[in-house]
């Protein structure tokens, strides 16, 4: 389980040519419980990625507090590490390495049993259809194909915990479709998985939870269907836009 309360992060910044406290997260809370997925949907800018990175101890929020299990995020980022599997926007890879090379290197950092890490780099090829992948240089990939690679790199040490951020971002139908197999064999399996996207369809199909965040704050927390209710809209993206972007327009005229 991973519980977020009252979390805030500001940074310094240029505005106007002057430098200036940008506020990325204001308060942000939600619970992402075992054995479900977890979507977070909002604006661009409204703190999504920020919340994300605080969870896998990437930034220091300034407020607030985040448990990852029952460990405190901030009292012992190496512990929270060790139950994370965590995919960004910087998905940085050596390309001259294969990709079996890859992920064989950060299986190592990890400590990983050999054995161990050969049946889970097994188990993933299959559920991604990377069998063709492995050993090839990462350098010449395609988007998709590099994803496949670092979201197996980011599960090799089978982690309770997974953190992704805009993970179908330029995929192709294919390469969702295999995500999206990988993602549910994981939920079905006990892990925690929160995501964040844009994609109405595809948080429809994956997510059990939704929170939706505007201007770094939680503004709604539910299944679509009582999302939906809440709004009075028949679509999820009727109701994103009423609850996000309505609350925008209330609160700062």
């Amino acid at each position: 389980m991973i519980e977020v309360h009252n979390l805030a992060k500001s940074f310094q910044a240029k505005v106007d040519g002057k430098r200036a406290r940008v506020v990325a997260v204001d308060d942000v809370s939600f619970v992402a419980g075992d054995g479900r997925i977890t979507a977070m949907l909002g604006p661009n800018g409204a703190g999504k990625t920020t919340t994300l990175r605080i969870i896998g101890t990437l930034v220091r929020a300034d407020r607030g507090d985040v448990r990852v299990g029952d460990i405190e995020v901030q009292s012992d980022t190496r512990a929270v590490r060790a139950q994370l599997g965590v995919l960004s926007d910087a998905r940085g890879l050596y390309s001259r390495l294969t990709a079996r090379e890859n992920i064989e290197y950060y299986a190592r950092l990890r400590q990983v049993p050999e054995h161990a890490g050969r049946h889970r780099l097994a188990m993933m090829s299959d559920l991604l259809d990377m069998g063709t992948l492995l050993e090839r240089r990462v350098e010449g990939f395609s988007t998709g194909e590099r994803l496949k690679v670092a979201l197996a790199r980011a599960l090799i040490h089978d982690p309770h915990h997974l953190i992704l951020d805009e993970p179908t971002n330029g995929l192709d139908v294919v390469s969702t479709r295999a995500l999206r197999r990988l993602l549910l064999h994981l939920r079905n399996a006990g892990k925690c998985i929160v995501i964040s996207s844009h994609i109405m369809q595809e948080v429809e199909q994956l997510a059990d939870e939704i929170v939706i965040v505007a201007r770094g704050r939680t503004v709604a927390h539910g299944t679509a269907d009582s999302l939906r209710a809440e709004a009075g809209t028949e679509s999820l993206e009727d109701a994103f836009v009423k609850l996000a972007y309505d609350t925008m327009s209330a609160t700062h005229p």
